[in-house]
């Protein structure tokens, strides 16, 4: 009672969690942003060791980032909640979503690539799928099934395809969108992603939306040599800025911070994103986070 097709009716939580979505209803207004820089000298090595066969298709810094933010989502459960017309929600599944820009010219389309996350991936099931649906997104013409949905509309006389899609956003701030309308929707998904870095572009801030039910955003910059504090010393190391951009009222602050540092941890020991996305970390290791 109570349920979405995409995500679970949380009746039991705590009274400043019930209040919060009363108060403060609109997910652009409760936005919380963190910024770190990664050393990228383990990632470097690691992705080099794994390129060493020359795959078909290469390693690289922005899976690694993908999977080390999936890893971490499933293993801190309360970052995959979502708040949605004043209720909070836990997804049925942990998903992540970007733009492909199928050409590198001023005109060349964008879609949109859906990563469905299953517990027990590793980096190499989640590099198999990028590769997937690279090669599918890429193809000329193509179209993801969001973007053929609006493509229709568009294509409408205007007096027709307005108060259509009035009609949706109303049915969608109410949690009853037709799922395959949103099947591809990046603000429908677990964590968003913008590599900036692929342009060239460094790491910036970007928004949360009220529609749809994303509550994470991170926005990857340019590989660049960046000053690190190291025994008492200043070393500019291979670095790369995180920006990330989240609702504030799914957590606090501690559970936010350790999440962040958990993932900082994945992306410095790189290794471990070829275990299980579900298997936990040492006792031990948490607790020095």
């Amino acid at each position: 009672m109570g349920d979405r097709f995409d995500g679970k009716y949380l009746k039991d939580i705590d009274s400043m969690h019930f209040i919060m979505p009363f108060m403060y209803p609109n997910r652009c207004d409760n936005e919380a942003f963190f910024s770190f820089k990664i050393d990228l000298t383990n990632l470097n090595e690691f992705i080099r060791k794994k390129n060493a066969d020359n795959p078909e298709y290469k390693y690289n810094m922005f899976q690694c980032m993908i999977a080390a933010a999936l890893k971490t989502i499933t293993l801190r459960s309360k970052l995959s909640i979502f708040i949605h017309n004043r209720k909070m929600y836990k997804r049925n599944e942990i998903s992540a979503a970007f733009t492909v820009k199928q050409e590198f010219t001023d005109d060349g389309g964008e879609v949109l690539a859906f990563i469905h996350s299953k517990p027990d991936w590793t980096l190499e099931d989640l590099h198999n799928e990028i590769y997937r649906q690279l090669m599918k997104l890429k193809q000329k013409g193509y179209a993801d099934a969001s973007t053929g949905v609006i493509d229709k509309f568009n294509s409408l006389p205007k007096f027709i395809s307005r108060p259509i899609v009035s009609g949706i956003c109303g049915l969608e701030k109410r949690g009853m969108i037709p799922p395959a309308l949103v099947e591809t929707d990046p603000y429908h998904s677990t964590v968003n992603f913008a590599n900036l870095g692929s342009i060239g572009l460094p790491s910036g801030y970007h928004h949360l939306t009220n529609w749809g039910t994303t509550s994470i955003f991170i926005v990857i910059g340019k590989m660049d040599r960046m000053p690190f504090y190291e025994n008492d010393q200043i070393v500019f190391k291979d670095g790369v800025e995180l920006n990330i951009t989240m609702d504030e009222r799914i957590a606090d602050g501690y559970y936010f911070s350790k999440s962040m540092k958990m993932m900082q941890y994945f992306l410095q020991n790189p290794e471990l994103l070829e275990r299980p996305f579900n298997e936990k970390m040492s006792d031990e290791v948490f607790k020095s986070l």
